[in-house]
């Protein structure tokens, strides 16, 4: 079945011809895909371990449902209005004169810092995959179990290896076509994904201790949300964790889920369909705590770590299973078709901003392939060759994870609120007949002062936020 294509449609004085997606499901898969990433399954285990568990999870999505779905909404407006990827939707739409469209650079640049540390880790996860299967954390200690992941890093080469594998395999992927390669290999990998939570769940609720984990993740205790275990209070660092995890998390601001927008048609309206990609996401991150609080509860481990948490503690964790390297690798696979759910996305927005100025498919991918290989090198390099570099914000990688997450997506996100609301820019009443175009759920109207007004000043406040946090918080 060929690639069905938008019949003419007059956008912005501009007739557009554009690959559309096979299906609605593959729609909300591969925005799921997009939005779904490591941070639903180490961070927000981490962030909730560290506020105590159910209560956190109560405030996270509200967060959500009032921070990430409205401009979630807004990029798939922006998207699926221009038929264009970030790199030419704003030239599409923005009224003649103005300027909106340099935050195209922006949008691109983001994408690209993204993924110059993004299959790093990708690969790491692969790498894991393998040890686990292979048996090698057997009869480790904690000690031991946390060397490995210190030596894999510490050795560029192999390090090399496994980005080279993540990249050249999500756009081989992104090779094959829209419908053909990136549609059809998602969907197989975003089903496999939640099978495997799903097997994994039960693996982990029916350990012996495991209700003691359940209690913690799912039955709220707001004295923990107020106050540590010191006595010390932290409501005021729990909402701000709350609102930025629920903001990060859809990975909005760069664009990554405008492309997808403008690959859909006009048969259901935006805001059903961000609601199914965010209850997608949501479900994924919830479901991964149900896989990592029982376990650790079940063996004795404090679920408050970050990167930790993934690579030094839990493979503890399995150690001391029955089957331990098969559940292990099992985990970790489930973490790899995460990490490359989330790059075969991000790969195809790439993808389009060369293919929306002009570029075959084929040469999209060969040369973003070649200049993501090499821009990648970089954070593989800061653990090893380059690791007496170092920036205030911490080694390479932290400092590309700094540029992204602390500035392109909330100052990103801005643009796209202004943008869909501001008079000078596309403005409220053409969001809202884009948005709520074709049939599904509705976006509120009374909400246009929320989110012309007042979303604007919280995505600032996230935005200060994350430098005081970085730079003076103690």
């Amino acid at each position: 079945m060929p690639p069905r294509r938008s019949k003419n449609k007059e956008v912005g004085g501009h007739n557009v011809e554009r690959e559309k997606f096979a299906s609605r499901l593959g729609f909300i898969l591969i925005s799921a895909g997009c939005a779904i990433g490591l941070g639903n399954v180490w961070r927000f285990p981490f962030i909730t371990g560290k506020y105590g568990g159910a209560a956190f999870v109560l405030v996270y999505l509200v967060f959500l449902v009032i921070l990430g779905l409205p401009i979630m909404v807004m990029e798939f407006a922006v998207g699926r209005a221009s038929q264009k990827s970030a790199a030419l939707s704003f030239n599409v739409l923005e009224p003649k004169g103005t300027k909106w469209h340099l935050y195209r650079y922006g949008a691109m640049a983001g994408n690209y810092l993204l993924m110059m540390f993004y299959t790093t880790v990708g690969g790491w996860m692969l790498a894991y995959v393998c040890k686990m299967f292979l048996g090698e954390f057997q009869g480790m200690d904690s000690g031991a179990v946390t060397g490995v992941f210190f030596d894999m890093l510490a050795q560029p080469g192999p390090m090399i290896g496994w980005m080279l594998m993540v990249t050249l395999l999500g756009f081989g992927i992104c090779s094959l076509g829209l419908q053909k390669g990136v549609e059809r290999i998602t969907k197989v990998m975003m089903t496999c994904l939640l099978l495997l939570m799903l097997v994994l769940v039960v693996r982990s609720v029916t350990l012996d201790g495991a209700m003691e984990g359940l209690r913690f993740y799912l039955v709220p205790d707001f004295h923990n949300l107020l106050y540590d275990a010191e006595g010390s209070f932290i409501l005021g660092a729990a909402i701000y964790d709350a609102m930025s995890q629920a903001f990060f998390t859809l990975s909005l601001g760069i664009g990554a889920l405008a492309i997808f927008g403008s690959y859909i048609g006009r048969e259901r309206s935006l805001t059903g369909e961000a609601i199914s990609v965010g209850v997608l996401d949501t479900f994924v991150a919830l479901i991964a705590g149900l896989i990592i609080f029982p376990a650790c509860f079940a063996f004795g481990v404090q679920p408050d770590q970050g990167v930790g948490l993934v690579f030094m503690t839990l493979p503890n964790v399995f150690n001391q299973m029955p089957l331990g390297n098969v559940w292990g690798g099992l985990f970790f696979l489930f973490m790899s078709f995460a990490a490359l759910s989330t790059i075969i996305a991000v790969f195809e927005n790439i993808v389009a901003f060369a293919m929306d100025l002009g570029w075959s498919r084929k040469k999209a991918i060969v040369v973003n392939g070649a200049a993501l290989i090499l821009l990648s090198l970089p954070c593989v390099l800061g653990f090893n060759v380059w690791s007496g570099f170092t920036t205030p914000v911490g080694n390479i990688q932290d400092l590309e994870d700094f540029v992204v997450s602390n500035n392109l997506l909330p100052l990103g996100s801005l643009v796209y609120l202004l943008f869909c609301t501001s008079r000078r820019g596309w403005g409220w009443k053409s969001f809202i007949e884009e948005a709520d175009a074709g049939q599904g759920v509705k976006f509120p109207k009374w909400a246009r002062v929320y989110v012309s007004r007042i979303l604007p000043i919280i995505v600032l406040v996230i935005f200060v936020m994350g430098y005081y946090q970085k730079f003076f918080a103690k």
